[in-house]
């Protein structure tokens, strides 16, 4: 028997009604004609769309428009501040965070506890994230607000389309499945935390923003991710983007990973922290702080810290940069608060080691910093709604399996 054909024409309605969404998203509150003229449609097909869209309760209309248009003003139409939205949660090296946003972007909740979870078991580090998601959904389920998702970000390899957790040697993870630890009921994405973290600057940042670039962050390791013309690139195995096992020395000391003189053995946060003569307790904020502050101060073995900190990020980084040619260069993670001493010493490696005349990308320190790859998570399941609105209106639960690619 011959395969079934698809169906076109509900797939165009599905890709208009996303195209409809999006539109409102990227544009904020417009009236139907704005709408339509913003995405190429008909007047009289893009109110068909809208009051199916009013009816799953995903739009909602504002009254009359701004003024200044031609003919009558109509109703200002914009993402309803109901409905559903997305949760976002991180597993890092020493701490949880869960945080929920809505479809117009803003985060309605967050919850976050200090949790060791270098050498731990990762049951005992989903159950009690799985209490924070708890919270956080019942703290927004009175505003009218349920989960189309949850996201987790984790600083290591996941296997591309599950949520299995290859490796993450700051962890000390070896092949965790997620999918039995955390609770039953919704959509579950997992993806490493720098994947995230440079989604949120794609999707957060400003009009004029690079899409073009290499993400660059940093906790306890360095986290690395490539975006291509708004695409993130994932690699094969969905392993791409491990800038942090980069070689900049290779006599170097051994590393985690079990290579040897891999970047974070030279910038990764208890690296800097050692260099610079400072203790290493379990609070990565206060240590980021403790470094600015006495980098700040003038004090002169934690700015050389910092300064050998930024050439090893050069030299890895001067590879990704021949092979890529990127725009930009973006420092997120605790990077973000260190670049006033970090990057002189990375420009000039870049200056020293980019083959191509005048192509040393632009050096850019993210606005998100270390909130990037919590927002990315959060921001990837609202996005997965505005993709495919027929599968979220009211009495629509998220359609597909517990464990899915990251929807990017």
């Amino acid at each position: 028997m011959a395969a079934p054909v698809p169906n076109s024409q509900q797939e165009m309605r599905r890709r208009n009604l996303a195209r409809v969404l999006h539109a409102v998203s990227e544009g904020g509150p417009a009236s139907r004609a704005a709408v339509a003229a913003r995405i190429g449609l008909t007047r009289a097909a893009v109110s068909t769309l809208v009051d199916e869209l009013l009816r799953a309760e995903l739009l909602v209309e504002l009254g009359p428009g701004r003024p200044g248009g031609v003919g009558r003003p109509g109703s200002a139409l914009a993402l309803t501040d109901r409905g559903p939205c997305g949760v976002g949660a991180e597993i890092g090296v020493d701490r949880l965070a869960v945080c929920a946003v809505d479809l117009r972007g803003e985060v309605r909740a967050r919850a976050s506890a200090p949790f060791g979870n270098r050498g731990g078991d990762p049951a005992a580090a989903a159950a009690r994230l799985g209490e924070l998601v708890e919270r956080v959904t019942a703290e927004v389920a009175p505003e009218g607000l349920r989960p189309a998702g949850l996201a987790v970000a984790v600083p290591g390899l996941i296997a591309r389309g599950t949520a299995t957790v290859v490796r993450a040697p700051n962890l000390g993870w070896r092949g965790v499945d997620l999918v039995p630890l955390l609770p039953a009921g919704l959509p579950l994405t997992v993806d490493n935390e720098a994947n995230f973290g440079a989604l949120a600057e794609l999707w957060l940042g400003t009009a004029d923003a690079p899409r073009d670039f290499i993400h660059v962050s940093a906790e306890i390791g360095i986290g690395g991710a490539v975006v291509l013309d708004g695409e993130l690139l994932r690699g094969a195995r969905g392993f791409a983007g491990e800038l942090g096992h980069v070689p900049v020395r290779p006599e170097g000391p051994r590393c985690a990973c079990g290579g040897r003189g891999c970047l974070e053995q030279y910038a990764g946060e208890e690296a800097v922290l050692r260099a610079a003569g400072l203790p290493y307790g379990d609070d990565t904020g206060a240590h980021v702080a403790l470094l600015a502050d006495r980098a700040a101060a003038g004090d002169t073995a934690t700015r050389r810290a910092l300064r050998d900190a930024g050439t090893a990020l050069g030299i890895a980084l001067a590879g990704a940069v021949n092979l890529l040619d990127p725009r930009a260069v973006v420092l997120g993670g605790a990077l973000a608060r260190l670049g006033p001493w970090l990057l002189p010493s990375l420009e000039r490696e870049l200056a020293d080691r980019t083959a191509a005349p005048d192509a040393i990308p632009e050096l850019i320190v993210s606005a998100a910093g270390d909130k990037g790859p919590l927002l990315g998570a959060a921001h990837s399941v609202v996005r997965a709604v505005l993709d495919d609105p027929l599968a979220y209106g009211p009495g629509q639960g998220p359609a597909g399996l517990r464990s899915a690619a990251a929807p990017v």
